[in-house]
């Protein structure tokens, strides 16, 4: 059904609107924009929840105040470990996670009362790596057209300071570690947008001078010898803006009961060697990917941070057989890396992870509810932060209540610098779990010895840990 309206001044006609009702086309007609608005007008309530809400914050109208009073801040077991870092202005956190796992348990064998590792340090190395690992990726593609997806992938996925646990080992593995007063943070490295920008702009204009000596063709020895020269440009970019990594220092510690050790050299590696002394290839990585087959393992292709380092590669598992794991390792003293969609019903000022913190669909009186599964396959969901996971709570049955994530945001924030999750939020939104191979049984250990299912660099779980 349709209705022709001529408007006319005199003789003139100005212009015909053809009025269509919705089930003609896919627009929307007077007809239906005036039954959508006799619809709210009718709802009653609409009207004063419409004059709260415009006025005022939705998340603190839709905050939950029954679960204000559930403030148990308890836990059955916890890994022992002191202070909280803090990422300032910067997508780190999956360093900080992985160095806040591996330094509480430096804290415990030399008893000292606090200490941390310099992130700048490995920070510094991570970007130098990443910008090499981009140069290959263009020069590996130069004969692929620009609107080519992986080429198209590289273009807009330069470099970053997000990233994730491959990262970490293999940095570490490559580069060692120094303490944080050996090398401290310098302001380019807790603000890292601006320099970020700028090696971002510059790699882009690199790669097109790279894919144009090959078109005119030019060969890849060449090529990677004048990439050389770019990487060079991009350590003097780092070094300017991070300070120049040392290659060797002294250092010396106090223990808490105030004995202090001798004075000795170490060069990164030798510390993270000799000192330090964890085997970071003992971990794996479990995932908890419902729109993927569970036990078969996964890995994303140039998802790592070295050009010869290792793709991320998981083990898709069931919510329960990860905590069954997890719960053993925070018995035995050893925190581990997480990551998770932080973001989603957050508490941030009193630092709770709880599925029911807000209540969206009774404010609106709309249905804003999706499983799992259907978060992922819309893209509303996935892994946005890591965190190192330090304690559990059980119930008298030994099953999971809470648990406890150190977070990077600084000791002001959320609970002590921790936030506690839910078990059920852990189900929800929790992605990444690393864990040392010791705590798994032979039955899991090898389905970590099937080939892996390769996925591409733009598949939903690439997403860093920011």
């Amino acid at each position: 059904m349709k209705k022709t309206i001529i408007f006319t001044f005199g003789m003139a006609i100005l212009f015909v609107w053809t009025v269509s009702t919705a089930q003609d086309n896919g627009g929307i007609n007077p007809d239906l924009l005036n039954s959508m608005r006799s619809d709210f007008k009718k709802d009653s309530g609409s009207q004063a929840i419409m004059n709260a809400v415009s006025s005022n914050d939705i998340q603190k109208l839709a905050l939950s105040r029954e679960n204000l009073g559930e403030g148990d801040t308890y836990f059955s077991y916890r890994v022992k470990t002191n202070g909280i870092t803090n990422q300032k202005s910067t997508g780190r956190c999956w360093l900080f996670t992985g160095m806040n796992v591996i330094r509480a348990q430096v804290i415990n064998k030399y008893s000292l009362d606090e200490f941390s590792f310099s992130h700048n340090y490995n920070f510094f190395y991570d970007q130098l790596e990443k910008a090499n690992l981009f140069y290959e990726g263009i020069i590996t593609t130069a004969g692929k057209p620009l609107d080519d997806k992986k080429v198209e992938w590289f273009f807009k996925n330069p470099i970053g300071d997000g990233g994730q646990w491959t990262g970490v080992i293999d940095i570490i593995n490559k580069y060692g570690l120094v303490p944080s007063d050996v090398f401290p943070e310098s302001y380019n490295s807790e603000n890292t947008s601006r320099m970020s920008r700028l090696i971002r702009t510059k790699l882009k204009k690199d790669a097109l001078e790279m894919r144009k000596m090959y078109a005119d063709g030019i060969g890849v020895i060449a090529i990677r010898k004048m990439k050389e020269k770019k990487l060079a440009e991009v350590y003097k970019i780092l070094a300017i803006t991070l300070g120049e990594p040392p290659t060797e220092f002294e250092w010396r510690y106090k223990d808490k009961d105030d004995n202090v050790s001798e004075l000795k050299s170490y060069t990164p590696q030798s510390f993270f060697k000799d000192f330090v002394g964890i085997n970071l290839d003992d971990y794996v990585m479990f995932m908890n990917d419902p729109t993927r087959e569970f036990g078969k393992l996964y890995e994303i292709d140039y998802d790592r941070h070295v050009y010869e380092g290792h793709n991320w590669k998981y083990l898709n598992l069931k919510t329960d057989k990860i905590k069954e794991f997890a719960k053993k390792s925070i018995m035995d003293g050893e925190g581990m890396y997480f990551s998770c969609d932080v973001g989603k019903q957050l508490d941030k000022d009193n630092g709770t992870l709880n599925v029911n913190n807000y209540n969206y669909n009774d404010l609106f009186r709309v249905d804003f509810d999706m499983d799992k599964k259907e978060r992922i396959e819309t893209f509303s969901s996935g892994s946005t932060h890591g965190m190192a996971l330090m304690a559990v709570d059980l119930d008298k049955d030994g099953k999971p209540v809470k648990w406890l994530l150190e977070n990077s945001w600084g000791k002001d924030s959320g609970f002590e610098g921790n936030l506690i999750m839910t078990d059920k939020w852990f189900d929800e939104y929790m992605f990444r779990l690393v864990i040392n191979k010791k705590y798994l049984d032979d039955e899991i250990m090898k389905l970590f010895e099937q080939e892996a299912i390769l996925l591409p660099p733009w598949d939903p779980m690439f997403e860093p840990d920011n």
